[in-house]
């Protein structure tokens, strides 16, 4: 058991880590909008490469920061049953929902993936404005997405069973939970 709770345990620093990266994106992400914004309607200028990074930078807040958004149980859910269960019970539910609908959702997501992605990056596709942005990339995240959340739900699996079963509980170690938003 101490393999898998080291398993869990890298994979949750994994999801935080990224996540801490990536919520930056949220800032760069508003601070070059409002430049766009500032460039096209005070100075007369549009900059469509700048106006594409807002693209690369909201799809890469939402789909590689999922799996730390699943770390810090952060996604919907319908909290009029989970919200005042036992902890039993929500371990429960979290690991027939890993189960049942992540996994599942996140390999149909990756079957699919595969091959729009795959065509994209057999041609390099770049920008459909002509720009130097690499389009391929930003479909890449198609793939990322799954599996950063097929991981973070392995972890919630594991952490569900110890639960159901008795057992000490997996948490974050300390240093990595402290300060965990950006």
């Amino acid at each position: 058991m101490p393999a898998i709770r080291a398993v869990v345990r890298s994979i949750d620093i994994f999801n935080e880590q990224l996540g801490r990266i990536v919520a930056w994106f949220a800032l760069a992400l508003v601070l070059m909008q409002f430049t766009v914004v500032l460039l096209r309607y005070v100075f007369g200028l549009g900059f469509i490469p700048m106006q594409e990074s807002i693209v690369f930078m909201h799809a890469m807040l939402f789909l590689v920061a999922a799996g730390y958004t699943l770390l810090h149980d952060g996604h919907v859910r319908v909290d009029i049953f989970y919200g005042g269960a036992t902890e039993n019970n929500k371990a429960r539910v979290n690991f027939v929902g890993v189960l049942i609908f992540l996994w599942p959702l996140c390999a149909i997501m990756t079957w699919k993936s595969l091959i729009f992605v795959g065509a994209s990056i057999r041609v390099w596709e770049g920008s459909p404005e002509g720009t130097f942005m690499p389009f391929w990339l930003l479909k890449l995240m198609l793939l990322v997405f799954p599996f950063v959340l097929s991981l973070q739900g392995f972890s919630l699996l594991v952490k569900s069973w110890f639960i159901m079963t008795g057992q000490e509980p997996i948490d974050l170690p300390e240093h990595e939970a402290e300060g965990s938003g950006v």
